[in-house]
Order: structure tokens, then sequence, then C-alpha cells
């Protein structure tokens, strides 16, 4: 069984695809984490991530790299959606996503572009969202406990600038599948967010 999860950054999608993961029994990627890598890579090496030859230059990198801690920071984060506008950026690390989806058994992937690119043949697919303001409050906590100090103002506005960026790339824009289940979280604890998650797959197999 492959389960797609896609939505905007702070939407809960991560949190969410790591408890269906749990639940059924099946691997997990991250595939943020892969642009953040590469992000991580292009600001490590002094490279520019508006150029798109250096964001192809930041793609080969080892496995390893995606445990590293500084890619949660939000300087990666912002560096990552800059890059992942590249057509190229994404044309290098499709296959290793397509790989993960692929494997034996199933797998669970969260990311912007799962269901419509990476494996629209999914047998689930969400797509979760929360408002801007419920997100930025989101990723605000998340910095301050990291020790990052930084505006709420800022994240808000890093925030929309994100979402404007994803949806209006050229190449896999954030958009609903039209075969996706909606899920809001903006007023739904993790614990409510996650059963109405299992709930809409479980519909989603039932159909099938």
């Amino acid at each position: 069984m492959i389960i797609a999860v896609d939505g905007p950054a702070a939407s809960g999608k991560g949190t969410i695809a790591r408890a269906l993961a749990k639940h059924y029994g099946l691997p997990h990627l991250d595939t943020g984490l892969l642009y953040r890598a590469v992000a991580l890579n292009v600001m490590r090496h002094d490279l520019d991530p508006a150029i798109e030859a250096d964001g192809v230059a930041a793609c080969d990198f080892d496995e390893a790299m995606l445990a590293d801690e500084a890619l949660r920071s939000d300087e990666v984060g912002k560096t990552a959606s800059i890059v992942s506008a590249h057509p190229l950026v994404r044309a290098a690390l499709m296959a290793r996503q397509k790989r993960f989806a692929s494997q034996p058994g199933g797998a669970v992937l969260d990311g912007r572009d799962i269901g419509t690119v990476i494996a629209p043949h999914a047998d689930a697919k969400l797509f979760v969202r929360a408002t801007p303001n419920i997100r930025a409050r989101r990723r605000h906590a998340e910095l301050r406990g990291r020790g990052q100090d930084v505006s709420i103002d800022r994240v808000l506005a890093d925030i929309r600038a994100r979402d404007q960026r994803d949806s209006q790339r050229a190449t896999a824009p954030l958009v609903i599948a039209n075969d996706a289940a909606l899920l809001d979280t903006s007023f739904l604890s993790i614990d409510a967010s996650v059963q109405r998650a299992i709930a809409l797959v479980e519909e989603r197999r039932g159909r099938t």
C-alpha cells in the first residue's frame, strides 16, 4: 500500500505521515529532507540557490546526510524552498523518491507533489492543510524549541512566501490531486488529526 501525504509547510503532514507509517507498519520518507539536503549542500559549498546548475551540483549527497540536525534550521528550509523550484533539481531527486515509493510492501511519503507526480497511483492520497497564521504559530514554537530566536511576523512572512513559491512554480507545483482527501488540521489536536487521517485512508481502502 502506498500512501501519499501532501501539503504546505507546517500543516502537520509530516507528523501525520509518520503516524500512518507506524500504524500500518510501512517505511516513511519525508521528501522535504531531500531538498533540505540539497539546500544544506548549497550553503556549505557557497553556491547560489537561485542558480539551477548550483542546485543540481548539490544533489549528489550521501543518504547519511538526511540525519543531519542542521537540516531542520529555518535558514535551510528557506533555501530548500528556492532550490526545489528548479526543474532539474526536482528531476535529479525524482528517481530516489520513486524507488522508495515502489519498494515491496508499500510506503508512506510526504511532500508537496507525492500524489500528483511521485506516486500518482498511490492507494490513498491525503492533502493536509491549515491556515497560514496557525502554521506560523506551529513553526515559531518549533524554532523556539530549538533555540532559534525569530519573530512570529518573520515566520508568517516566510510561510506566505514559501506557499507562493510552491504553488506557482512551473514544475510540480503544490496542488491538490483530484483524488486526494482533504484534511484541515487548523483546529484539530495531533491525535485527532492522526485519527482522522487513518479514517480517510481506511475509507479509500474500502473503496478499492
